[in-house]
């Protein structure tokens, strides 16, 4: 069952990368971003990477799209005419699936409790995370010791999109204010 769901979330992301390449109205890109981030994280969920899957969603499928929403909103970006045809970007999308499954072959089943991972690194992590760090819960001193600055990283990029969005509505109010000062 677990890998009829993987399966179906991978067709829809394939389906929405080839959308993606063939629509030429910018929201309907930004839209469907938005969704390919909301499906993504979905997938991130059910291969047990919460931590990433919640952060693929809060700065992928929100704070991106919001942004980029409002970007779209602030500027009144017509589209270009199309120069070229799909054929290459999609030819080229297909290319780099197909080597990104040929690379997956030689890695072991997805958890298999014989693997590198689970049979040394969990337990090192088990074993040695309370003595080194002084944190009493293992998920917590992995997140805040060992992987703190990729944590670090994460929150830097919420916080800077959040930024990004503040200074897009600031400079829209600005516009407002200087349009009332004209009229009057």
């Amino acid at each position: 069952m677990e890998f009829l769901i993987n399966l179906v979330l991978l067709l829809f992301l394939s389906a929405v990368t080839v959308a993606i390449i063939g629509v030429r109205n910018l929201f309907a890109v930004v839209v469907l971003g938005g969704a390919y981030s909301f499906l993504m994280a979905t997938l991130l969920i059910a291969m047990d990477a919460v931590d990433v899957g919640m952060t693929e969603a809060a700065v992928g499928a929100g704070v991106s799209t919001v942004l980029l929403l409002s970007a779209l909103h602030l500027t009144k970006t017509d589209e270009a005419p199309a120069r070229h045809s799909n054929v290459l970007p999609i030819a080229l999308s297909v290319l780099t699936g197909l080597v990104l499954v040929y690379g997956t072959w030689d890695l072991p089943r997805y958890g298999d409790s014989d693997t590198p991972m689970n049979t040394h690194v969990g337990a090192e992590y088990l074993e040695r995370s309370i003595p080194e760090t002084t944190v009493p819960n293992v998920v917590t001193s992995v997140l805040a010791s060992y992987r703190g600055y990729d944590t670090l990283g994460e929150t830097a990029v919420i916080f800077t999109a959040g930024i990004g969005v503040l200074m897009l509505l600031k400079g829209r109010r600005r516009r407002e204010d200087e349009k009332e000062e004209d009229r009057s």
